[in-house]
């Protein structure tokens, strides 16, 4: 069965709840809605390199959780006499790549698969409350301790730390990607958290909340390890869901990895 990109766009709208919305950054970025689709790539992001991999796996429609242009939006008017923007479109076109978003949309499933993707990647999956899965309540350890566990399960080299390493910990709540200050801040509160594990921050808000809690004598703490890193394994995680809906194209997961690196 032939499937274009507008049918498996539908498709996959059709499976989330509310859908379809009404106003969405989840729209085609390149390429032509009619077009039949021989094989699909699912990624965090359509850099280049992770393009170039979905031209080798014969993938004509790459779907993406964050911009493939810079900007949440995916304006390109700014960009139009950049040679990086030029160069990344002239592959697109060339091969004739589908590239749709899937960001709103995949957030709005339940339970959102970039929480559940990231505590199957911390195996934590059991400690999630089931009316709260974005929370954890953990066996007591120190706060020295859980970061060393966070770095050794997800890969990492270094994470951005606010708190007492000696303070115990117990409850964990997690808020993925770039969730905003206002969001962290009613989450530290209003789920009486010991730790909040995030993708990214501004450095004026949610790292200075802690730093004032923790003077005004409330044991919190933040723990900041990146905007992919929060995200990726939700990617790899959604990407059995969209082949249950489309058992007809062959569907890869292609790892983005983290441009930002520790030296």
């Amino acid at each position: 069965m032939e499937r274009t990109v507008q049918d498996i766009m539908n498709t996959i709208i059709a499976g989330v709840p509310g859908a379809p919305f009404p106003e969405t950054v989840d729209t085609l970025k390149t390429g032509d809605a009619g077009r039949n689709v021989r094989a699909v790539a699912v990624t965090f992001m359509a850099t280049y390199e992770v393009i170039e991999r979905a031209i080798q796996l014969d993938a004509d429609l790459i779907i993406t959780h964050e911009p493939t242009f810079y900007g949440h939006t995916d304006e390109t008017a700014w960009l139009e006499y950049d040679f990086v923007y030029q160069a990344k479109r002239r592959l697109i076109d060339e091969h004739h790549i589908a590239i749709w978003r899937f960001h709103d949309y995949l957030h709005s499933l339940q339970p959102d698969p970039t929480i559940t993707g990231l505590l199957k990647a911390l195996d934590w999956t059991t400690y999630a409350l089931p009316e709260q899965p974005f929370v954890c309540q953990l066996p007591p350890r120190s706060l020295h301790d859980l970061v060393l566990e966070i770095k050794s399960k997800l890969g990492l080299a270094t994470v951005r730390v606010v708190g007492d390493m000696e303070m115990i910990c117990k409850t964990v709540g997690f808020l993925v990607g770039a969730s905003g200050g206002q969001m962290h801040i009613g989450a530290l509160s209003g789920w009486s958290l010991d730790v909040l594990v995030c993708g990214e921050i501004n450095e004026w808000e949610t790292n200075e909340y802690v730093r004032d809690a923790i003077a005004t004598g409330h044991s919190q703490a933040l723990i900041v390890i990146g905007h992919s890193v929060s995200e990726e394994d939700g990617m790899r995680e959604i990407t059995s869901w969209l082949q249950e809906r489309l058992p007809e194209i062959p569907i890869t997961f292609i790892p983005t990895g983290h441009s930002l690196h520790s030296m």
